[in-house]
């Protein structure tokens, strides 16, 4: 499943997202930093790829070659499981 970066609406392509692709719902640009699979705030420019040229506009349309388009589900699982360690971690350290 794959959601915009700007309205989070679910989005259906069946061919690679070209650059200037857009939302059709919010006209947002689709193929940019924030819907990709490399892109984490707090990283290095934001980006896991460590070959990726920076990208200053993180939500504008870009040429970078290494974009693969974020899957929704699995950042939900991903969050998911950040969320229950992190409830471990803090059981594990509480003082009463």
């Amino acid at each position: 499943m794959k959601k915009c970066h700007v309205c989070s609406r679910e989005l259906e392509f069946k061919v690679p997202v070209g650059r200037q692709e857009t939302c059709p719902f919010c006209m947002s640009d689709l193929r940019c930093c924030r819907n990709c699979s490399f892109f984490v705030t707090g990283s290095y420019n934001e980006c896991r790829e460590p070959q990726a040229e920076r990208v200053i506009e993180k939500g504008r349309s870009n040429f970078c070659e290494y974009f693969v388009f974020r899957n929704a589900a699995a950042d939900a699982r991903d969050r998911d499981i950040q969320a229950t360690a992190k409830a471990r971690l803090e059981a594990l350290f509480k003082m009463d």
